[in-house]
């Protein structure tokens, strides 16, 4: 239910009430909602991967495909993710300090991660049809840090 109530959330995002509903959520969720993206995220490239019979290891079994894929897709998926949300956070960082909002770090690292929820599931739908170049994920980035910019704005100034 909560992951529901996070994904709705996340959907609706720059709107403010989102936003500050959002940043209630605890960050071992918005981990495991982040985890449970990119894993309906990378189904449509699994499924790929199982029908495609020209490809190397086609002939594998069942559970060494899957263990394969969970190795050299999964993982580095989201270790890519992971770094990219990471470095968005540190400029959206940056970039609340130029404009003297008073923003900590994980609150600004939660609200990156919720940002991906669109892109993420546009490359789902995408890729179930056509294959969807790499370069898809500089506009995801892109989204992402103007989104968590609109997001800062919301925030009052800092008292000084």
């Amino acid at each position: 239910m909560i992951f529901w109530n996070v994904f709705l959330n996340s959907v609706k995002l720059p709107n403010k009430k989102a936003m500050f509903q959002l940043n209630r959520v605890g960050l071992d969720i918005a981990i495991f909602y982040i985890l449970l993206i990119l894993f309906l995220t990378s189904i449509p490239s699994f499924i790929h991967r199982l029908t495609d019979m020209d490809r190397f290891g086609s002939d594998m079994n069942f559970v060494f495909t899957l263990i394969y894929f969970f190795i050299f897709y999964y993982l580095p998926l989201t270790i890519i993710v992971f770094g990219i949300i990471f470095i968005t956070s540190y400029l959206g960082k940056l970039l609340s300090k130029i404009l003297n909002r008073k923003l900590h770090y994980s609150l600004l690292w939660k609200m990156t991660a919720f940002t991906i929820t669109i892109p993420f599931l546009l490359y789902t739908i995408i890729s179930i049809f056509f294959t969807v170049d790499d370069s898809y994920l500089m506009i995801a980035f892109i989204y992402s840090a103007v989104l968590l910019c609109k997001m800062i704005l919301h925030y009052p100034k800092r008292r000084i």
